[in-house]
């Protein structure tokens, strides 16, 4: 079992490898597939109440886990195919958007950082 994102992601090539399927993995095709994945997930939590989207069954959080899987590894696919660093892009992004929302303008505050400043 993997248990570092760098682990994972080699079994992911391994597993791609093996069944030659890299042909297949464009970032377009790997990004229409992660959003499949992704309507897939907010399937699991059509209709409910927010109260039922926090109160999971077994079964219906094994079947939220697997979509979970499913779109990161399409996620971790595509940042391999592209050569990025997920961990410095997302420590990137997260500067940005404290650049974009500072704490003390939009504490509390659900508002997009255009429509508070």
């Amino acid at each position: 079992m993997s248990d570092s994102l760098a682990d994972l992601r080699i079994r992911i090539d391994q597993f791609v490898a093996e069944r030659d399927w890299a042909q297949f993995h464009t970032p377009k095709n790997l990004a229409m597939a992660m959003i499949v994945e992704a309507a897939e997930l907010v399937e699991q939590f059509q209709w409910n109440t927010p109260e039922e989207s926090t109160q999971l069954t077994p079964e219906k959080r094994e079947a939220v886990s697997h979509e979970l899987a499913d779109t990161f590894v399409y996620l971790l696919r595509i940042a391999e195919v592209l050569n990025i660093d997920l961990i410095d892009a997302a420590n990137q992004k997260i500067d940005l958007n404290a650049k974009k929302y500072p704490a003390e303008k939009v504490r509390g505050s659900n508002a997009k950082y255009t429509e508070y400043q």
